[in-house]
């Protein structure tokens, strides 16, 4: 049975002809990569699943590749942290996690984020959570919607001192419920 990121030994690597096992990694490589881009650290992980490679190989392959353009963690950090905030409004925190889950290293994750708000201030974003929640489920009225107002910008990501002020300003009625359509 097939199992993502399975560990194999390197006693059950089997390479009969190092130049045929290189050839099908960098096909296999580049397959993955048209399917979706990847970090250096998640292609090296979907190489080393198959029995006939190595690291060696797979190390080869990802210097060639990178050579070639095709692999730079701080391009795809950036691009991926833009194409979550466009998906969705999320926070710093979140982001953060999201980025860290494919495997990439702290530096890089820092710079895409710091790019990535500064084209996109957090504020921005924040206000535009606000506003969905409140076209969705209104104005909160009692102590207990306003905490699972508060709770929802928290699991997006977003910073508690940053939620508070925007959450008085909700409260003051600086944020206008939008009309319903």
């Amino acid at each position: 049975m097939w199992r993502k990121n399975r560990k194999i030994n390197d006693e059950d690597r089997v390479i009969n002809n190092p130049v045929r096992s290189r050839e099908r990694t960098f096909d296999r490589a580049v397959n993955l990569l048209a399917y979706k881009p990847r970090s250096i650290e998640e292609l090296r992980g979907r190489l080393l699943e198959k029995v006939w490679t190595n690291d060696d190989i797979v190390d080869e392959v990802i210097e060639k590749l990178k050579g070639y353009g095709y692999l730079d963690d701080l391009l795809y950090a950036k691009q991926l942290a833009a194409s979550k905030i466009r998906q969705k409004a999320v926070g710093r925190r979140r982001l953060k996690m999201d980025l860290s889950k494919k495997k990439l290293d702290k530096e890089t994750i820092e710079h895409a984020l710091e790019q990535t708000f500064e084209e996109t201030p957090e504020e921005d974003l924040i206000d535009l959570a606000i506003e969905k929640r409140l076209r969705l489920k209104g104005k909160p009225d009692d102590q207990k919607s306003k905490k699972n107002f508060f709770d929802h910008l928290l699991r997006l990501g977003f910073g508690y001192d940053l939620i508070r002020e925007r959450m008085n300003k909700v409260a003051s009625g600086g944020f206008d419920e939008p009309d319903s359509v």
